[in-house]
């Protein structure tokens, strides 16, 4: 059974190409016990105005993917 970090990662490898048209990408930096999953911008992600809608849209992707997480925080 593949694990809750491997299936995040997965889900994110998704969107990784559309972020990086962008000059962007996003670092899984944690996951917490009670399945927060907490994300880092990189790249042009980390200033861009987007970021909270291309949060919301990496937390659906995920959360879809990996029931597991029950929410994300990225920074």
């Amino acid at each position: 059974m593949e694990s809750v970090l491997s299936r995040v990662e997965q889900a994110l490898d998704t969107l990784r190409p559309y972020l990086a048209t962008d000059g962007g990408n996003v670092r899984v930096a944690g996951i917490t016990e009670a399945g927060v999953l907490q994300l880092e911008w990189e790249g042009s992600c980390g200033a861009c105005p987007m970021s909270p809608m291309t949060r919301a849209g990496l937390e659906d992707t995920v959360r879809r993917a990996v029931p597991e997480i029950t929410a994300v925080e990225a920074r």
